[in-house]
């Protein structure tokens, strides 16, 4: 018997998409003024540290089709597959680039692929949650749920489909025969951020942050919240001030979640109990990325910052980047590797946070989703479907390579962190609703 609760948080009804907000930018976009008040920064030219060396590339889809999509690539045992806006799913070989199989599906794919065994699952623009074979493509089971599915449906291992809607209901499915197990919607604010975050699956339950700043746990058996957290309460006197979306999806080590909210904070939260350990006053929604002894967040300024992961303290900021459409930071080795919206790759140093070299994959469309650290190699989709696989390495002399000035563009030294990431620590008890 399939569960369908609603709950009333901290947004009004219904939902008032505003899309002229660019994912993983934090840009408003002016209106009636003849220049951009925040222009992305320039490039200035370095001699880099570390390089990206090409294993294959090539365009092996028509990408996002110019739209704010949650499209990524999924690799599982040395295949990686990814999809694009118009339907075709791909299928390669990771450590050559073959095509394996393509499908055309015609299907307006918005957010995935997610793969376990012998099944990938996506999200659609016309709110479908879809199942397909992992051999060939074919389509297993097909689903509706109430609204575009935006962000990327997670294949749990209790042979579960759990997907996130843009109008904040969640949804459980059957992974074996799509059949609808329960539904939670939580009534979105009149304003939102165009995006959601990934649901996460922990030992705890699910964890999904909302738009209006509420993180949740959900029971993967009915959908019963576990515990319910507002990282950054909505404040302000218009309702743009007021957007507190959770975009940036939710990073766990061991029993901590870091979690970062749009015009909020930035908190580690123990997802055991629900209680807030920290919080401290960031914007962000492009994402994060951490491990045991550091945390690293792309801020809606597009500045890249590290953190302690104990108490949130700042120990870098580089703002060479600065409105530049910066994806969430990926890890690799020494390295933060992020991409922009002219198809860059930027190498930060995670000890100091130095631009240490640069890469340009393409120069058709801009690289918005995460890199993806894989076996010591970066898997990177941009915006028009290029996908490519690299090496990283320390770079060789530019003039042996025969590189271009253009090609050694990087940045600057980073700078320590603000008093704003210091002296902030959250004080108060944390307020958790059972």
């Amino acid at each position: 018997m399939m569960n369908d609760r609603t709950f009333f948080g901290l947004g009004r009804l219904g939902t008032l998409l505003l899309a002229s907000l660019v994912s993983g930018c934090g840009i408003m976009p002016w209106i009636g003024a003849d220049r951009d008040p925040t222009p992305p920064t320039k490039l200035v030219q370095i001699v880099p540290s570390a390089s990206l060396t090409p294993i294959w590339s090539q365009r092996v889809t028509r990408g996002t089709q110019g739209r704010e999509l949650d499209l990524v690539p999924a690799v599982v045992a040395e295949r990686i597959y990814v999809a694009d806006a118009r339907g075709r799913l791909v299928a390669l070989d990771a450590g050559s680039g073959r095509v394996l199989w393509e499908r055309e599906t015609g299907l307006s794919f918005s957010g995935g692929p997610d793969v376990r065994g012998d099944r990938l699952v996506l999200g659609t623009s016309r709110g479908e949650v879809v199942a397909l074979s992992t051999g060939d493509g074919a389509e297993l089971w097909r689903t509706q749920v109430g609204s575009e599915v935006l962000s990327v449906p997670r294949l749990t291992d209790q042979d579960q489909v759990i997907a996130r809607t843009l109008e904040d209901s969640i949804y459980g499915i059957d992974a074996t025969s799509g059949e609808q197990q329960w539904r939670v919607h939580y009534p979105a604010p009149v304003l939102t951020l165009r995006g959601s975050s990934r649901p996460v699956e922990t030992p705890f339950g699910i964890l999904v942050g909302l738009s209006g700043g509420k993180l949740l746990n959900l029971d993967p058996e009915d959908g019963t919240p576990l515990w319910e957290v507002a990282i950054t309460r909505p404040s302000g006197r218009s309702e743009l001030a007021r957007i507190a979306d959770i975009d940036a999806d939710p990073v766990v080590i061991g029993t901590i979640a870091f979690v970062g909210s749009y015009n909020g904070d930035l908190a580690a939260v123990d997802i055991s109990s629900g209680s807030v350990l920290w919080r401290r006053e960031l914007s962000a929604h492009a994402g994060l990325a951490a491990n045991e002894t550091a945390l690293f967040v792309t801020d809606s300024t597009d500045q890249i910052w590290r953190a302690d992961p104990s108490d949130g303290a700042g120990r870098w900021r580089q703002e060479a980047l600065l409105y530049r459409r910066v994806t969430a930071p990926e890890l690799v080795g020494n390295l933060v590797v992020v991409g922009d919206f002219e198809g860059y790759l930027h190498l930060l140093s995670q000890a100091d946070g130095r631009l240490v070299g640069r890469t340009r994959l393409t120069s058709r469309g801009a690289i918005t989703a995460r890199p993806l650290s894989v076996g010591g190699r970066l898997i990177v989709y941009a915006d028009d479907g290029t996908l490519a696989a690299f090496s990283v390495g320390s770079a060789a002399d530019p003039t042996e390579r025969g590189d271009s000035p253009a090609s050694l563009d990087a940045g600057a030294a980073a700078t320590q962190a603000p008093d704003i990431m210091q002296d902030t620590a959250l004080t108060e008890p944390a307020e958790t609703t059972p």
